[in-house]
Formats: structure tokens, C-alpha cells, sequence
């Protein structure tokens, strides 16, 4: 097992990469979200790493906090969101969205995955917020 804890945003994204292509090669693309998020968190657990789940993130507005802003599919480590898609293809409204996202929680880094590409490494954005 790692320390995970030490890691920064760059070494976890590489070794979320690493776990998606895993993954990717295993299963291919097609299935739905939910599926490959499941086994995403199955891997990260399996590797050691600390991560939350569909986690609500509030926003602030005029000094009111309102509960839910969004939902961060996967944060790694207190870092790193994992935005997961299954498209035909990434819309730039979704990387706009990752980095209004990693705004509002403060965060650096984000990966917008989409598994449905014939090869992973067409499918992963990173997207950065004063990295």
C-alpha cells in the first residue's frame, strides 16, 4: 500500500490514469456511468486511496450557503475530482463545468473521464485551477 496521504495532485492523477486504463482495457467502452464508477471506487479502495463518492459540494451565494451546488462524482484524496462520463463525445460544457466545479471546492485538479472511447487516453482531460 502507498502513502497516499503525500501524494500530490499530479502523482494521484497518474495513478488514477493508471487505474482507468486498467479498467478500460478489462471492461471497453459502452457501459453505463454508474458501472465504471463503481468499479473505479472498487479499484481505489483496493489501492489504498481515500476518496468520496457522489459527493455534494454547496455553493456560496451572497454570503448564503446553499446546500447543493453539485455533485462531485469521485474526490480522491481531498484533491482530485473525478468527473466520469460514458458519451459519444465530451461537450466543452463539461470541462467548463470540471473547472467551475474545482472552483467552487477550492480544488487544483480535476480528470474528466469518458470511457466510452475506443482508447482511454482519447477519453481523459485534465483540467486545471491554479495547479
Amino acid at each position: 500500500m502507498m502513502k497516499t496521504e503525500k501524494m500530490d495532485e499530479n502523482q494521484l492523477a497518474k495513478a488514477i490514469v493508471q487505474i482507468c486504463y486498467d479498467l478500460h482495457v478489462e471492461l471497453g467502452p459502452g457501459l453505463l456511468e454508474s458501472v465504471y464508477e463503481e468499479i473505479l471506487c472498487y479499484e481505489l479502495y483496493l489501492a489504498g486511496f481515500h476518496f468520496e463518492r457522489q459527493k455534494p459540494i454547496p455553493v456560496f451565494w451572497r454570503d448564503k450557503k446553499m446546500e447543493i451546488g453539485f455533485r462531485a462524482d469521485i474526490i480522491v484524496e481531498k484533491k482530485v475530482i473525478v468527473e466520469i462520463k460514458s458519451v459519444e463525445m465530451i461537450a466543452p460544457v463539461h470541462a467548463k463545468q470540471l473547472l467551475t466545479y474545482l472552483k467552487i471546492s477550492g480544488l487544483k485538479l480535476g480528470l474528466l473521464v469518458n470511457f466510452n472511447e475506443a482508447l482511454i487516453k482519447d477519453g481523459i482531460t485534465r483540467i486545471v485551477n491554479n495547479l
